[in-house]
């Protein structure tokens, strides 16, 4: 007797989900993968390439560049980790310092462990901390009922993608350039990204004319527009938005009823103009205007650890604040929360640490302070030694830098490349990546995966990377491309 075997589907892509194959996420795209298989080669034949390391400049991950972790989160997990530390008082006491210890044993009460599940809103005391850091840092009151405790800014954002993409003409307004989480979530989802346009010539400014002009063509096209997203200060450009253009932007949301999301997770990465919050300039509209219909505006605020001076990406801690949502959504938005059942536990103590830091008169106060502004002064002046070097560089033009983790210059590459790039069936900023990365060892990322206007070409890098030596390489690898094209 002859068996038939019936092929499963993963033999026929088509039958797969096409959404997944439709989602692009450039962060860790081709020129990621590359970059690996070069330090793979590195680590088995270290003279067979012209560079001796590979630098990541194409993702914000701050540990991996170097930046040190912050000693009392350190130790705080390693007590958390392993409470039989914490019995052992003579040794613990000579190891840890005594607002660690009682940071740990409070966590550890509240939560039954770091190894148990949590409530799937997130640690009540640590919701808790968050309302009152919100508070304190705006100026107005936040509910810790309010509160979701996240799995990084990731979950938040794909939490309310997957809510408001109730149908295939459902769209929401996007930054170009954004990061690419949003694109790739809508592509997940189902939905329309209608895309709304940064002014570069004025640092990557969001204009109310150029959202209004946005909605209106994406609803002639026959886009349901939801949401709009905000990213603030800004990934990939790093522009800041002061609290005129926030008032703005919510005037703007008010009118054509959409939800605000912003992306706040770079809030403490800010160099020149002071952060301010969506939250605190609503509140303040409805506190002045209240018959003004202020508390109709749905917003969802995002914050993580994963940046500012923590750098913490690989422990996933994150928060999500909502503000003005009806009853009915948020048992939906918490019925999410429980399908992923609750965020890691170590990233909600981080959260705890971030939001309510050592204070004044505890033992760990003066080191943990001083590790923040260490980071922040090391990160600008990366910054400020990273702008200086591509505005050195031939065909490249920077704006200012003035927040986040990043630097998105313009390059007007020569004709030869561009029709090189076509030949090869490639994006030129691509090409240019890509040869950048084979011939020095620096992976940045082209401004084709962030989004830009037809016939610019960007590229987006970090600044993590710590000394000069290597922008050299950087500054001869780049002019030596647009010799070869030129």
């Amino acid at each position: 007797m002859t068996v038939v075997y019936k092929l499963n589907v993963f033999k026929d892509p088509e039958q797969l989900n096409q959404n997944v194959f439709a989602a692009q996420y450039a962060v860790r795209g081709p020129l990621a993968v590359r970059a690996e298989e070069l330090r793979a080669q590195l680590k088995e034949k270290p003279d067979s390439l012209p560079f001796t390391e590979i630098i990541n400049a194409n993702i914000g991950n701050p540990h991996q560049m170097g930046q040190i972790p912050l000693t009392f989160i350190r130790q705080v997990l390693a007590l958390c980790q392993y409470p039989a530390l914490i019995e052992n008082a003579e040794i613990t006491q000579k190891l840890f310092p005594s607002d660690a210890i009682a940071r740990a044993k409070e966590l550890l009460e509240e939560t039954g462990g770091i190894g148990a599940y949590s409530s799937s809103q997130g640690v009540p005391l640590v919701r808790r901390d968050v309302a009152r850091f919100i508070e304190e840092r705006d100026g107005f009151p936040s509910d810790p009922n309010h509160i979701f405790l996240t799995t990084g800014a990731t979950q938040a954002v794909r939490m309310m993608i997957n809510l408001l993409i109730a149908r295939p003409y459902h769209g929401i307004l996007l930054p170009i350039p954004q990061y690419p989480l949003y694109t790739a979530s809508m592509a997940l989802y189902g939905g329309r990204t209608v895309p709304y346009y940064l002014n570069e010539e004025t640092n990557w400014s969001v204009s109310v004319e150029e959202l209004q002009r946005a909605y209106d063509a994406g609803t002639a096209e026959g886009t349901e527009i939801r949401a709009v997203v905000f990213i603030n200060p800004g990934n990939p450009t790093g522009s800041c938005l002061n609290e005129k253009a926030i008032e703005d932007i919510l005037g703007f949301a008010k009118r054509n009823g959409v939800i605000v999301i912003a992306d706040e997770v770079y809030q403490a990465n800010v160099y020149d103009l002071p952060f301010v919050s969506f939250k605190k300039v609503l509140s303040r509209l409805q506190t002045e205007n209240p018959n003004d219909a202020w508390d109709k505006v749905s917003l969802i605020s995002i914050h993580s650890v994963s940046k500012g001076q923590l750098g913490e990406c690989g422990q996933r801690g994150g928060y999500m604040e909502v503000t003005n949502i009806p009853e009915a959504a948020f048992k939906q938005i918490y019925k999410l929360a429980s399908i992923d059942v609750c965020p890691p536990v170590a990233g909600q103590f981080i959260v705890d640490i971030l939001v309510r830091p050592p204070k004044l008169g505890d033992p760990s106060h003066d080191l943990y302070h001083k590790q923040i502004k260490d980071v922040h002064e090391q990160l600008f002046k990366q910054c400020r030694q990273l702008h200086s070097a591509l505005s050195s560089m031939k065909y490249v033009k920077c704006q200012e830098p003035r927040g986040a983790m990043y630097l998105h210059p313009r390059i007007f590459f020569p004709k030869k490349l561009i029709e090189t790039a076509k030949a090869q069936g490639a994006e030129p900023d691509e090409l240019y990546c890509m040869e950048l990365l084979e011939s020095t060892g620096i992976c940045i990322l082209p401004g084709s995966g962030f989004g830009q206007k037809e016939n610019e070409f960007h590229i987006r890098t970090t600044f993590l990377a710590q000394g000069e030596e290597y922008l050299k390489h950087y500054v001869a690898g780049h002019n030596k491309i647009m010799e070869k094209y030129e």
